[in-house]
């Protein structure tokens, strides 16, 4: 009863246009901005008290959260970023030896040591990191966990009144189990904001494509599943490149001085 109240409420705002909106691509999202902070609050927390995560100590670790979190924020100063003063933006290192980086609805990053290590320069992360904010400030996230979970469960769990799925979702959201796969239409348009955040910083805009050029060098015919095989990595990297010839974005690599590139994944266990 208590779950179904707080539905009817929540219906009942979105009637009056402050909970609900449509996509360009005609998806009703249900859940509100508000909403969207709450479940990713609860998810962090679930990860924080999951002990199959190895989150790595701010204290422990200040350089390479310092690097990480100045990279995050260029990329939040993009005008571009419709969300970048509501949602909360907060980065976590987890020490695993996977291709693999994520964000929760209300903008929680995480990102996995294995894939710090696994690519080669400052502008082929920022490329990742650009696409996966993009996720987030897209809402690409809400709107796939409101299709596979319906939106009373889902309310339900970002109001923190139901938690015996919340595991799911995490386990999703961090590909540790049945991945929430984007459609292609999310991840080209998670690429493509990727490019304009890039196209406002220092970094090469088309970072994002150094990715995926590497897995096609290293003759892998697909990705890792956080952003996933379709489309194939060959025809990723030809679209973030046009998308960037279309901008007229600079692709030339920053010029790191001081802590670079190669000092932050050397600081990292």
């Amino acid at each position: 009863m208590k779950n179904f109240k707080s539905l009817v409420i929540f219906l009942a705002i979105g009637v009056l246009g402050t909970l609900w909106s449509c996509d360009k691509n005609g998806d009703i999202v249900l859940f509100s901005i508000e909403n969207d902070k709450q479940l990713g609050a609860q998810v962090a927390a679930e990860i924080e008290a999951d002990t199959s995560f190895t989150i790595l100590s701010r204290a422990e670790y200040p350089e390479a959260y310092n690097y990480l979190q100045s990279m995050t924020d260029d990329i939040l100063s993009s005008d571009e970023v419709s969300y970048r003063d509501e949602f909360a933006w907060e980065i976590h290192i987890i020490d695993d030896d996977v291709l693999n980086a994520f964000c929760t609805p209300g903008g929680y990053i995480y990102v996995y040591t294995g894939l710090i290590k696994y690519l080669e320069n400052a502008d082929d992360l920022a490329g990742v990191m650009g696409h996966e904010i993009a996720h987030a400030d897209q809402r690409h996230s809400s709107k796939q966990l409101q299709r596979a979970y319906g939106i009373q469960i889902l309310l339900s769990i970002a109001l923190g009144e139901e938690s015996s799925q919340l595991g799911q979702i995490v386990g999703q959201l961090a590909g540790t189990g049945a991945t929430l796969a984007f459609s292609r239409s999310a991840e080209s348009e998670a690429d493509d904001f990727s490019v304009e955040y890039l196209a406002d910083t220092d970094y090469a805009c088309n970072g994002a494509a150094s990715f995926f050029q590497k897995l096609l060098e290293s003759g892998q015919s697909g990705g890792p599943e956080f952003l996933s095989t379709h489309p194939s990595p060959s025809t990723r990297v030809e679209d973030i490149n046009a998308k960037a010839d279309d901008l007229g974005c600079d692709k030339t690599q920053i010029s790191e001085s001081g802590f670079t590139y190669a000092d932050f994944q050397n600081s990292l266990p």
